[in-house]
């Protein structure tokens, strides 16, 4: 295997429409990419969605590891919704913290997980673990469970069970937590006061339940917690993401970054250093969603850092493994699963 295919196995896109371009075909069968993410402008209606999703899994029999394609999607409920009807119109996760009932927050993505499933979207960026804590925060607002990170928690548990059942993939997100931030790292990247005790009290009391109850995936936040790290944001940290994530939480599953073209990195970083960085850090996977020239230059970018040393092949390589462990025991069958 090349280092460009090693490398592109790291990697979730964004594409352009409701059907795959030649150039788009040929760049992730040549680069090894390992998955697409899909949004609206991707999703007219439910035939269409699965001839998508069937011709994106067509193209790893081209491709040097041979393994199926995350196709993921933000499917939380509420304001976040990707598939529009006759999909459900499922509510925000407030309404099911409300309730205050397991056993729906349970149904709530077991019924989702099957719908995304019958499509052949085999990822969901959810559930949203982060607790509410600022009512100033309106880019999470109604997005969270509750401002109580006990009811957080035990809905944490049940949203991800729901999603294994449905056995489509899950993905906890903003780690450490997104709920006390002002600023909106679409646009630029927040810094919070928020120290170790704080984030151990409060933040992570329901990514512990998510890790516990098997989730997937976790997405990193693009946050500087200047108490903890003063230097990176937690995409960029190895403070958040070796020394907490894995060697103080025991996570095993996989860890992708938000967006890396949100502003929060693109104004303060060099394109080209923003994915060295977070590979360095600790990421599995990174994520590009709008900005069709960002990949090319991340994979150059790194190709260039493992012949220079600052990346490393035998990490990579272990998270390439990490990877394909998870396609093989959850993806086992990429075709659309009926419902």
């Amino acid at each position: 295997m090349s280092i460009r295919e090693l490398i592109g196995q790291h990697m979730l896109i964004g594409v352009s429409g409701a059907v795959l371009t030649q150039e788009e075909k040929k760049f992730i069968t040549e680069n090894n990419i390992s998955g697409i993410v899909l949004f609206a402008r991707n999703c007219i209606e439910p035939k269409q969605i699965r001839d998508l999703c069937a011709e994106i899994q067509s193209l790893r029999h081209k491709m040097k590891d041979r393994a199926p394609l995350f196709i993921g999607i933000d499917m939380e409920g509420g304001r976040v919704l990707r598939l529009k009807a006759p999909f459900t119109s499922w509510p925000p996760l407030k309404k099911i913290g409300d309730l205050d009932a397991p056993t729906v927050a349970f149904q709530f993505t077991q019924r989702m997980g099957v719908e995304m499933m019958a499509v052949g979207i085999n990822l969901d960026f959810a559930p949203c673990v982060d607790v509410y804590t600022n009512p100033k925060n309106t880019v999470i607002g109604d997005r969270a469970v509750s401002s109580d990170p006990q009811q957080v928690e035990k809905m944490a548990s049940a949203l991800v069970r729901g999603y294994i059942k449905s056995g489509i993939l899950s993905c906890a997100k903003h780690f450490p937590g997104h709920g006390h931030t002002i600023i909106d790292s679409h646009e630029e990247m927040p810094v919070e006061e928020a120290t170790l005790e704080r984030l151990n009290a409060v933040e992570l009391v329901p990514f512990r339940k998510a890790l516990r109850s098997r989730v997937d995936m976790v997405m990193t936040s693009h946050i500087l917690f200047k108490n903890v790290d003063p230097k990176w944001p937690v995409t960029l940290s190895e403070i958040f993401l070796k020394k907490m994530l894995r060697n103080e939480l025991k996570y095993r599953g996989l860890i992708i970054t938000d967006d890396l073209d949100m502003k929060a990195m693109a104004k303060h970083y060099d394109k080209a250093q923003i994915p060295i960085r977070a590979m360095q850090a600790g990421a599995d996977l990174l994520l590009y969603c709008n900005e069709p020239a960002s990949p090319p230059i991340a994979i150059e970018g790194m190709i260039d850092a493992v012949a220079q040393g600052q990346l490393s092949k035998s990490d990579l390589e272990k998270s390439h493994s990490r990877i394909l462990d998870v396609k093989k025991l959850k993806l086992l069958s990429p075709d659309p699963r009926p419902i």
